[in-house]
């Protein structure tokens, strides 16, 4: 069973309290447990870890103990070239995911330097995102090259 780690980023530990009007009403531990029954019907072995730490993220990137990455680097994917540089040095598939539309907010959210190396990027549809993105996973390891 292909092993998916899904990181969250600083401050998505308050998810359901800070902002709610941008970021919904489900906290962390809400979206971990569809995250990880989605998983689950797919045939995929989940993993879910936040940090508000750089450093943290960048130990568990770099441990690559899984085949895929779903990361929200959340204010991380707007400064840190580190991030960015494990997850190239780690060279496994990575798919970035944002719970808001980074491109419809201020202009210093529109960057990403993760975007550059990862598979593909789905933003703006709140917890979905993760969904899609679980989803995105199956394809991308499970299903034969050619029916994509």
């Amino acid at each position: 069973m292909p092993k998916i780690a899904v990181l969250h980023g600083p401050n998505l530990n308050m998810l359901g309290k800070r902002e709610p009007e941008v970021y919904g009403s489900l906290n962390l531990e809400d979206i971990n447990v569809k995250i990880k029954a989605l998983a689950l019907e797919l045939g995929l072995e989940v993993e879910a870890r936040q940090s508000n730490s750089e450093a943290e993220l960048i130990g568990w990137i770099q441990a690559g103990d899984y085949d895929l990455l779903i990361i929200n680097p959340a204010a991380y994917t707007h400064t840190s070239i580190a991030l960015r540089d494990a997850v190239l040095a780690v060279g496994k598939p990575v798919i970035e995911v944002h719970l808001s539309n980074i491109h419809k907010r201020e202009e210093f959210r529109h960057h990403s330097f993760v975007a550059g190396v990862a598979l593909g990027q789905i933003s703006g549809f709140g917890p979905e995102s993760y969904m899609l993105a679980l989803r995105a996973a199956h394809t991308h390891l499970l299903l034969p090259k050619q029916g994509r």
